[in-house]
């Protein structure tokens, strides 16, 4: 005979625990079919019948009641192993893995992070910068070579298409305006259309071919006949070269805190406001840890948000 597994024991406790197949099937989440399947091969397994089926439902003949006393058994230590790593979690300690962009690890992350580990010295970040949205039901590989082994918790991402199977909140919204260094000769200083910038303006812009970014479509139709004068392939890249006074370029307002030398030189561009997400998995959004990193995190990133968001609608530069 082969042995037997938990799985097993859990279908004659679900049909014992609600008297038929269907709502057998209800609680594990599976189909009718494959409840009777699966009892028709433990009862292969055994040798023996397991339920009488009358008018009442599904009964265990005396065999099935013996099975069934020891699967509760075995349910009842499995849930205590569960209460004893829970009580575990709940000491605040461990790792938790991070997955972001570089905008977000740059300008928005670490005030929160140092706020976080001071409140919570137990547990230990790995933040790791990616342009791809790890699938956090299986863990996160496969980020780069360097990267390959990296398994990831949290995902913070500015994008308004996220994966419906993950959980999390909004911690603001990001907002983008064209930017200019300041007091640089031949480049725009004060606040103008979108139009006359793109059409006198020098411009640092995104690689020609990419589309990646919900920016890099904007730019193609906006800076389709533009004065291009450099293309970069990231945000910080944008920064340095807007900061050179090469060009102008566009930037999520985030960054002008690390960039006093940089001016908005256009309104708020309404397209390119984009959600800030901090996401997990179902599974894991009840990891004491992982909650705690989530709001204590979540609330740092929305005060930075909040202000960029007041210094954009102010229009101050």
């Amino acid at each position: 005979m082969h042995e037997l597994l938990w799985d097993d024991l859990r279908i004659a406790l679900s049909i014992r625990d609600a008297g038929s197949l269907v709502g057998a099937a209800h609680r594990l989440g599976v189909n009718t079919t494959t409840v009777l399947r699966r009892l028709r091969f433990l009862e292969k397994q055994l040798g023996t019948k397991i339920f009488y089926r009358s008018g009442r439902g599904y009964r265990p003949t005396d065999a099935g009641a013996i099975l069934i006393q020891r699967a509760q058994h075995m349910r009842e230590q499995t849930a205590e192993i569960e209460r004893l790593l829970l009580g575990r979690d709940r000491e605040l300690k461990g790792l938790i893995r991070v997955v972001t962009a570089f905008v977000v690890m740059h300008h928005l992350l670490p005030r929160p992070l140092l706020e976080f580990s001071r409140a919570y010295p137990g547990i230990e970040v790995e933040v790791v910068e990616t342009v791809l949205l790890p699938d956090l039901r299986r863990g996160y590989s496969g980020i780069d070579e360097v990267h390959a082994r990296a398994e990831a918790e949290v995902a913070i991402r500015m994008t308004s298409r996220i994966d419906e199977r993950l959980v999390g909140r909004t911690a603001g919204n990001s907002y983008s305006r064209v930017y200019a260094r300041r007091g640089a000769e031949g480049i725009p200083q004060e606040l103008t259309s979108l139009d006359v910038l793109a059409g006198e303006a020098p411009w640092v812009a995104f690689e020609r071919d990419s589309t990646r970014r919900v920016h890099d479509a904007w730019m193609h139709r906006t800076l389709a006949s533009s004065n291009v004068r450099v293309r970069v392939d990231n945000f910080n890249a944008m920064a340095v070269m807007v900061s050179s006074g090469v060009g102008i370029g566009v930037l999520p307002t985030c960054t002008e805190e690390l960039h006093p030398e940089l001016i908005p030189v256009s309104p708020v561009i309404e397209e390119l406001t984009m959600p800030v997400w901090i996401l997990t998995h179902p599974d894991l959004r009840r990891t004491t840890r992982i909650r705690a990193f989530m709001e204590h995190v979540g609330d740092g990133i929305a005060r930075h948000l909040r202000i960029a968001e007041e210094r954009a609608s102010s229009g101050s530069s």
